[in-house]
């Protein structure tokens, strides 16, 4: 080949240099990767620990309310023990004169007519309602239990005032009610014999009757998964 033809023929261009920190990679790349994978198990254990102590912070909360909740139903039981045995005689006797259970009319029938002939009264009519529940305020507490009551208009003679005091004050000794109003009035013709009604009363009675409320339900409580 001759001189001329050698110098025609193009050079081949150099590769441009790597920078320096691109050649040494390679002695450190072992000690980068081991760098990078520590601070990834690192991570996933301040996350996973992270985790667990909330984990264990909600169910420390979760054993300590578990705890508060059985001292107090503890606490309730013992409350509810002496509370038993103190209004027991109470209860007993409130649920004798009928205040306490289903209502019984005819308890409430029989104490007037035994009124009426113990006390000699003159004649006694009534007419009794359907029962309805009673509205209490907010701030009334009844114990779980529900007040009804049952309307009585009751028409009677009178031969004096007192005969109608004395049937209202006899027949709250054998049960329990309340008088919504009473009228008295003076008979047609009331001295036309001596055993002739001077006077007549209407009255209008509410026969109240304690019933067992419904039995509440009991929320679940949450647990920590």
């Amino acid at each position: 080949m001759s001189l001329a033809a050698r110098k025609a023929k193009p050079r081949a261009t150099a590769a441009p240099a790597l920078p320096y920190w691109l050649r040494e990679f390679a002695l450190i790349r072992l000690q980068v990767v081991t760098l990078l994978l520590t601070v990834a198990i690192g991570a996933a254990a301040i996350v996973s620990s992270r985790w667990y102590w909330h984990q264990a912070r909600d169910y420390q909360a979760w054993a300590q309310q578990k705890r508060n909740a059985a001292r107090d139903r503890l606490f309730n039981a013992e409350t509810e023990k002496r509370e038993i045995r103190l209004y027991q005689p109470q209860y007993a006797a409130l649920r004798e004169r009928g205040l306490i259970g289903q209502e019984n009319r005819l308890d409430w029938v029989e104490a007037i007519r035994q009124v009426q002939e113990q006390r000699k009264l003159l004649p006694i009519t009534y007419e009794l309602e359907p029962q309805q529940p009673v509205r209490m305020d907010s701030g009334t507490a009844l114990g779980g239990y529900r007040l009804h009551g049952s309307r009585m208009n009751l028409h009677m003679d009178l031969l004096h005032e007192g005969d109608l005091f004395v049937l209202l004050d006899d027949l709250r000794q054998r049960s329990f009610y309340s008088a919504q109003e009473c009228s008295i009035k003076r008979a047609a013709g009331g001295l036309a014999a001596p055993l002739a009604p001077m006077l007549t009363a209407d009255c209008t009675l509410n026969w109240l009757t304690l019933t067992p409320g419904p039995t509440p339900q009991i929320a679940q409580q949450w647990r920590p998964q």
